[in-house]
């Protein structure tokens, strides 16, 4: 007989969460909206198959599964498949090069890699109908760790970081959301707009409209027509998450349709542009409100509201502090496979590099933009966030993001009825000219992340202006369909310099 302490140790997750956090409820209950309702029962029975696709592929508990799927189906199906067979899952973004996904694959070492089983077209859409496939690697390892998931940060300022999550920290985080009062409960509507790949979108979207019982929407087009008519598709409490982005979609939409159901939007991911509420309100009677949160522990501080702007009121359960200016939160582990950077976690706390304004009486946070942003200039210390912030709120200034490079501060806009020397001259009269941009460069859409983020990488938005300039020497500006991958306004290509 073999004694207990000789016996390996089987890491991942424990399947049963699976079952009573999110699976939970009746057969006939709604769950999904992918072009029709998916019922929890029908939900159930998807995941089952899919568990034996899996376990056909060698997966076990405490093996490892990487997916590499667009949202879909097949995507919910797999992931809650392979954590109720008690396994360790990561997550890649299917927009990702071969070359990239190559990479991960080599980082991550999975046993398993579920991916389509052929090419779907993505362009706009909010998803897929997708067959998925089971891949079994000899070469993989199983779990070295009790983590449930990993992911790859949006990496819109450097390189993507590893981090990992447990069942109990997942479990924690919808906690959070459902001490939320103004959050979507049973019987609400959630329309998401964010990856599933990546917190908000995971955790905020998919797997609190499971946990909450909500039923959760994915619009077929992810145009502003496409998400305000799964808006007004039901009648129930209607919430849409997504990011900045998605929210200036929808306030530049023509006539709207009467959305009685509309209740609230939610963004994350990055700080708002200065005016954008206000146009949201007045476009839909309704409030846009905010979350700020991370990849290492989700959820951290909300304005569901829109009434605090611009505090933020931590969620329940977290200790933060503000030291030097930046915000750490308390973290009793670290949450990054790998090697350990001392400046992200140490002590016990999470640096978010974040700088932010804690407030002793009401422990509301104020988000001032990444300490990164704190740049020098001829021995003046200039905030980047400050100088892009007041940009967003010039006449006919549609988006804006700021950078430092090669010694200089560097702008990259889009623009609707203005030129580049409008906005130089209108941003001179608002900050020091030590403040101002080398450059303003005027382009037809901001890069971004994956997940909808303006990327912030200098050589990456050179290199869009570069082709912009090219695109400008032939034929007039073109009209765009407006997608998640840009903003799609008309404008010249334009660089206008500092004198």
């Amino acid at each position: 007989m073999t004694a207990a302490s000789d016996r390996p140790t089987v890491l991942g997750p424990a399947p049963g969460w699976v079952d009573s956090v999110l699976l939970a409820g009746g057969e006939n209950e709604p769950a999904l909206h992918l072009a029709e309702r998916i019922d929890r029962g029908a939900l159930r029975a998807l995941v089952a198959r899919q568990e034996q696709a899996l376990a056909d592929a060698g997966l076990t508990a405490g093996g490892t599964a990487t997916l590499l799927l667009p949202p879909s189906l097949g995507f919910v199906s797999a992931l809650l498949a392979a954590w109720r067979i008690g396994a360790q899952v990561s997550l890649l973004d299917h927009r990702l090069t071969q070359a990239e996904v190559d990479r991960a694959l080599e980082r991550l070492a999975p046993q398993v890699l579920v991916e389509a089983a052929a090419p779907a077209s993505t362009a706009l859409r909010g998803f897929a109908a997708v067959e998925t496939r089971a891949v079994a690697r000899p070469a993989g390892t199983g779990a070295q760790t009790p983590h449930a998931l990993i992911q790859l940060s949006s990496g819109s300022t450097g390189p993507s970081k590893v981090i990992a999550r447990t069942a109990d920290d997942l479990s924690f985080e919808l906690d959070r959301y459902a001490a939320l009062p103004e959050f979507p409960r049973r019987g609400h509507r959630i329309v998401l707009l964010s990856s599933v790949v990546h917190v908000l979108g995971l955790v905020g979207g998919l797997l609190q409209a499971l946990h909450a019982g909500c039923e959760l929407v994915l619009p077929e087009r992810l145009t502003a027509a496409g998400i305000l008519a799964a808006i007004g598709a039901g009648d129930a409490p209607t919430t849409v998450i997504g990011v900045p982005f998605h929210a200036e979609l929808l306030a530049g939409a023509n006539d709207p349709p009467a959305l009685p159901s509309f209740v609230r939007m939610v963004v994350a991911g990055e700080l708002t542009r200065p005016g954008l509420p206000e146009a949201f309100d007045a476009r839909y009677g309704v409030p846009l409100g905010s979350m700020y949160g991370m990849t290492e522990l989700g959820v951290i501080a909300t304005d569901l509201t829109g009434t605090l702007r611009p505090e933020l009121t931590p969620t329940d359960g977290l200790e933060l502090r503000e030291q030097d200016g930046e915000l750490h939160i308390r973290m009793p582990e670290p949450p990054y496979l790998g090697l350990m950077d001392a400046a992200r976690w140490s002590d016990g706390w999470l640096h978010t590099r974040d700088a932010a304004r804690l407030d002793p009486g009401t422990g509301r946070v104020t988000i001032l933009g990444r300490r990164d942003s704190q740049v020098s200039i001829g021995g003046l210390k200039v905030d980047l966030t400050e100088v892009e912030q007041t940009l967003g709120t010039l006449p006919g200034v549609t988006g804006a993001v700021i950078v430092f490079d090669a010694g200089a501060i560097e702008a990259y806009v889009t623009l609707d009825g203005a030129t580049g020397d409008d906005v130089r001259a209108d941003l001179a009269k608002q900050v020091a000219s030590f403040k101002m941009p080398r450059h303003i460069r005027v382009l037809p859409e901001l890069p971004r992340t994956s997940t909808g983020k303006v990327l912030r990488d200098a050589a990456a938005l050179r290199k869009a202006a570069e082709r912009a300039a090219a695109g400008a020497q032939g034929a007039g500006p073109q009209p765009t369909e407006t997608g998640p991958t840009g903003a799609g306004h008309n404008g010249t290509n334009q660089a206008v310099s500092a004198t």
